[in-house]
């Protein structure tokens, strides 16, 4: 428990989690995959969603599938990518869509820390990947603890806006409680599905409803 590395406010709230069987059988798994391969965050970075935004200052939650899988790509955040790095499919399509519903330009910078750092958790279901293997790290124990990130998030919080792009994210949100938050659901930027994520209005919808409760509206920019 003392050697998970994640911001305070997360460790208290999920300590029991770290005690479970699974945990351990993950951790000793995903700590031998990067002691022998190529793997994606850097290590340091698996737990930067949590750390960039604790649990008391959540406003926003965008739920991602797994980490990119491209060299220098992965940095922690879900649909983000490190600086000088050209943006992936779903991260232009996020800007567009920005920029369509808020008549703003976003900044010129894939990297989402901006956003994290007001209150947005960008939360991947699966917190690593091995290098050029999409998916590689489904199914190994990242799944259930995300979960539990979001009952935490249900238990303890409200009026957080929940944007849940694509099935397998609205599958992941089933939980949330509708009565104390926002819940917005579209199809996933990615090219493939993107004409059912324009022109949903999710960015000014978020910033409307924080308002009317009392919270800083996010800077999508």
């Amino acid at each position: 428990m003392n050697s998970i590395k994640i911001d305070p406010t997360w460790k208290k709230a999920l300590k029991l989690e770290f005690q479970k069987p699974y945990w351990k059988e993950l951790a000793e798994k995903v700590r031998y995959q990067y002691r022998t391969k190529k793997v994606y965050p850097k290590a340091a970075n698996i737990f930067r969603a949590f750390d960039l935004c604790p649990l008391d200052q959540v406003k926003v939650v965008i739920i991602g599938q797994d980490p990119y899988h491209g060299a220098n790509q992965a940095n922690g955040l879900s649909f983000s990518v490190s600086d000088g790095i050209p943006f992936p499919p779903s991260l232009k399509n996020i800007f567009q869509e920005i920029q369509s519903d808020l008549k703003i330009i976003p900044l010129p910078s894939g990297d989402l820390t901006r956003w994290a750092t007001q209150g947005v958790l960008m939360l991947n279901s699966v917190l690593t990947v091995l290098a050029g293997n999409p998916a590689s790290h489904s199914g190994i124990g990242w799944e259930q603890f995300t979960d539990s990130v979001i009952q935490t998030l249900n238990a303890k919080r409200s009026h957080i806006v929940y944007l849940l792009w694509g099935k397998y994210a609205q599958n992941k949100g089933t939980v949330i409680n509708k009565d104390q938050n926002l819940v917005l659901t579209s199809g996933h930027p990615s090219p493939y599905s993107a004409s059912l994520f324009f022109n949903k209005h999710h960015f000014s919808q978020c910033n409307k409803y924080l308002v009317e409760n009392g919270i800083e509206p996010i800077d999508w920019r």
